[in-house]
């Protein structure tokens, strides 16, 4: 006797393959119900790409983008049709579901990207211009999703030349992350405040003149949690009041900034911060950090800076201030006293990525022997840095029980790595106790083909410790990490 699971089961079990695109397409094959599930579960956010860098292949999104098409009421395929815009779809029969019902995500430049990737391999007969035939399209997309798309979680738009009315997007209400330019009409910005008071993450890009209705919009928020400041040519002065007004929700936050004039004394009101970065690319914009230096956040964990570092001397008294709860510090500045002062003032870190030079193995034993709940590590590794045999020596020996994973960006031409060596350091990783499996990760830049993993009879010796649960190895691309640190934010945020 057959018996079938119901449906809140399989929709349930499904659910956990989120991530997991192979078995969700597999899924889509096995009968009515499972398709119907994965389908949803596939389209919440269909512009989950590989990366900016990594574009999808012209048949994954010319396929993307002919479901779209097929999805068009009729009077925009008219509209395409009138202007001898011509894509086509997968078959002459209506779609068998309303895909655009089913996002949760509608990232615009993602439909842009979508649409002139198509154009460029399959050039039209079109009498418009390049740009008002693309936009066309994108236009007609974007309309049909805010009419059809029943509960938007995030939005993410930089382009003001995309035309939004948000008095017919009953899905908008449920909005709780949006990503987007000031330089909107102010009737964007301004519809949105009528409908979105739940936003709990907000990313800004100031390209232009700060509008009230976008002031208004932050102030009306309930539960603002998440904050990103991206700045260039202007800053966001205009804005501060209407930030601290979530002076005691806001617990995430990230800069962005090009701009020496950007203010950054406010953030002394974020009481509750439990993790900021910032990311500047010139010394004199972090000018304004010293006003922070000596600020008390008793519940920040994790604190970044991916790009240029300040006055190293301001920075080590903002950990003697906070660093005792710090779980995660990430800079890539190459100051030794601000290396020391983090074993000195950060002894409950867990995760940790600093510069070591080459005559710095002593550093690496001091920070190791001092934070004793240091989880895990990224090292640079090269000429001018602490070279692999040395960090794997160092961390097998010196690390504490609870270390479980180490990452090596090696920057050099080519691994100094023995057969010898990494066995050597296999081998007594084994001998440990009590044992612990160690996650190794080798990040890669484009086009390095030099690194130990590169070499079959070191991957033959890795192959044989994993086997024993010694290790678990993964290869990482530099931009794959970049992205999975959020350390590029501009780039995270726009692609």
């Amino acid at each position: 006797m057959s018996y079938q699971l119901p449906a809140d089961c399989y929709n349930e079990i499904i659910e956990y393959l989120e991530e997991d695109k192979h078995t969700l397409h597999s899924c889509l094959l096995v009968d009515r119900l499972l398709c119907g599930i994965s389908v949803k579960i596939l389209w919440r956010n269909i512009w989950n790409f590989k990366s900016y860098y990594q574009k999808r292949p012209l048949k994954v999104t010319s396929s993307i983008l002919s479901t779209l098409i097929a999805c068009l009421p009729n009077e925009s395929k008219e509209l395409l049709y009138i202007n001898k815009i011509f894509i086509s779809t997968p078959t002459s029969k209506p779609p068998l579901f309303n895909y655009a019902a089913f996002c949760k995500v509608l990232l615009t430049h993602k439909i842009i990207r979508l649409v002139v990737d198509f154009f460029e391999a399959k050039p039209s007969t079109s009498p418009l211009s390049i740009k008002d035939r693309n936009y066309l399209v994108v236009n007609e997309i974007i309309k049909m999703f805010t009419n059809q798309i029943y509960s938007l979680e995030k939005l993410t738009c930089y382009c003001s030349n995309i035309n939004f009315s948000f008095t017919h997007f009953p899905g908008v209400r449920n909005l709780s992350e949006l990503c987007c330019n000031s330089n909107f009409p102010s009737n964007f910005f301004h519809q949105l405040s009528q409908v979105c008071h739940n936003l709990q993450s907000i990313s800004i890009e100031f390209s232009n003149d700060i509008s009230n209705e976008l002031i208004e919009l932050i102030s009306l928020q309930n539960n603002l949690r998440h904050l990103n400041l991206i700045a260039f040519d202007l800053n966001w002065a205009n804005i501060i009041p209407a930030l601290t007004k979530h002076s005691n929700t806001i617990t995430k936050l990230h800069i962005y900034s090009g701009n020496d004039n950007s203010p950054l004394s406010f953030i002394n009101s974020f009481s509750n911060l439990q993790e900021i970065a910032f990311t500047f690319f010139d010394e004199n914009d972090y000018e304004d950090f010293s006003n922070l230096q000596h600020a008390n956040f008793s519940k920040l964990q994790i604190l970044k800076f991916p790009s240029l570092c300040p006055n190293p001397e301001h920075v080590m008294n903002f950990l003697e201030h906070n660093g005792q709860t710090l779980k995660y510090f990430y800079t890539s500045e190459s100051d030794k006293a601000l290396r020391l002062s983090v074993a000195k003032f950060c002894p409950n870190l867990r995760r940790l990525f600093v510069i070591f030079k080459n005559d710095e193995l002593d550093v690496l034993k001091t920070i190791l022997c001092s934070c004793q709940n240091l989880e895990g590590i990224k090292i640079q590794c090269g000429k001018r840095f602490l070279s692999q045999k040395q960090v794997l020596e160092t961390i097998v020996n010196h690390s504490q029980n609870n270390f479980c994973e180490l990452k090596i960006y090696n920057i050099g031409k080519k691994s100094d790595l023995s057969q010898e060596d990494l066995e050597s350091f296999l081998i007594n990783w084994n001998n440990r106790t009590p044992k612990k499996l160690l996650k190794l990760i080798i990040i890669k830049n484009e086009g390095h083909h030099n690194d130990f993993d590169d070499y079959e009879e070191n991957m033959k010796i890795i192959n044989k410790y994993e086997s024993f649960g010694t290790i678990k190895f993964m290869t990482k691309r530099s931009y794959e990490e970049e992205k999975d640190e959020e350390e590029d934010y501009y780039f995270y945020y726009h692609y």
